[in-house]
């Protein structure tokens, strides 16, 4: 075989990619049967598989995938706009991890919890001709994307639902949550619980919160001063323990509304925390360490990605099915903090 070169940058030389007429010539084939092979035609006969088989392997071949996806019409990429790239994501690690199995690449980008750049990242995605979008969605109105829907893109929103766009949802069980967080506490005995959550803009802030307040109500016990939704700053939450631990009826224990809330927290309480019943929603990295141990109310991270991406997958082989909003269950792990009496 002859190695083949093209000129690069700089008049650098470099080894041009073999082409499956190469593997064709290799092999002694048709080109046609080269091709069947590639896309895994199982007709093919098993003595000419083996040829072109060790041809490929020979010249180091490796299909062409933006022609194979022309020919096909897909992509075989699917997009995730989520929150925050910064932070761990177990979702969109379980998301990734279920689109490797059906085959799919994950294109991932973060709109910063930012309205304008979800839609900026969400409609750069719908140009790169994505196979399917998981959106994690910031804004309360995803009209945006109706064109995109109505032209055949599976949308699935996780955590939280689209706002003005019909799309199929994975939820985790906020209230259900909330519920067996304050369950825990009064059931060592406090009556005084506070909460402090995310801002109720966002679904999953608002959803908590109004659960928070559903269960105090329930219990009868004191709602003034002891619900804090809001922005997730530093100066925020620190001014919402000093209402909720301060004056002369503080609270006994906290029930945050995320993992971000929940370190903020944790580095505002400093050496107190350890004296604080705290039932935190969302567990995170580390939580077991703490002293005592945080008890937490746990997301199935990995039922939410594979759901999420059972759904696209279905969406994209009958797009006239019904919408479907599926609720994955929480789970209590109690580690020492949420078990703390007053």
């Amino acid at each position: 075989m002859t190695e083949r070169t093209v000129q690069g940058t700089a008049g650098h030389r470099r080894r041009k990619r073999p082409t499956m007429r190469d593997v064709a010539q290799e092999a002694g084939v048709a080109l046609r049967t080269v091709s069947r092979v590639v896309n895994g035609d199982p007709t093919v006969g098993p003595h000419l598989v083996s040829r072109i088989r060790a041809a490929i392997a020979a010249l180091d071949y490796e299909p062409d995938e933006r022609a194979r996806q022309l020919r096909r019409g897909v992509s075989g990429t699917i997009g995730a706009a989520v929150r925050n790239l910064a932070d761990a994501h177990p979702v969109l690690s379980a998301v990734d991890q279920t689109a490797r199995t059906a085959q799919l690449t994950v294109l991932a980008m973060s709109t910063e919890d930012e309205e304008e750049r979800e839609r900026e990242a969400v409609m750069s995605m719908c140009r790169r001709r994505v196979d399917g979008l998981i959106l994690e969605p910031v804004g309360d109105n995803h009209q945006y994307l109706a064109a995109e829907v109505a032209a055949g893109l599976p949308v699935v929103a996780v955590d939280r639902p689209t706002g003005g766009l019909a799309a199929d949802c994975v939820l985790s069980d906020n209230a259900g949550g909330i519920g067996l967080a304050f369950r825990q506490l009064v059931l060592h005995g406090h009556q005084r619980i506070a909460y402090i959550g995310d801002h109720e803009r966002i679904f999953t802030g608002r959803e908590r919160a109004a659960a928070f307040r559903a269960c105090v109500t329930a219990h009868g016990g004191p709602l003034d001063g002891m619900v804090h939704p809001g922005a997730l700053e530093p100066a925020r939450i620190a001014a919402a323990l000093e209402t909720a631990l301060g004056g002369t009826s503080p609270a006994t224990a906290l029930i945050t509304g995320n993992a971000t809330a929940t370190v903020e927290v944790l580095r505002r309480l400093g050496a107190d925390a350890g004296r604080l019943a705290i039932v935190a929603f969302d567990d995170f990295l580390l939580a077991d360490l703490l002293r005592p141990a945080l008890t937490v109310v746990a997301q199935d991270s990995a039922a939410i990605g594979r759901t999420a991406i059972e759904l696209l997958l279905a969406r994209s082989a009958d797009p006239t099915r019904p919408v479907q909003t599926v609720t994955v269950p929480v789970e209590l792990v109690p580690r020492g903090s949420g078990e703390l009496r007053p």
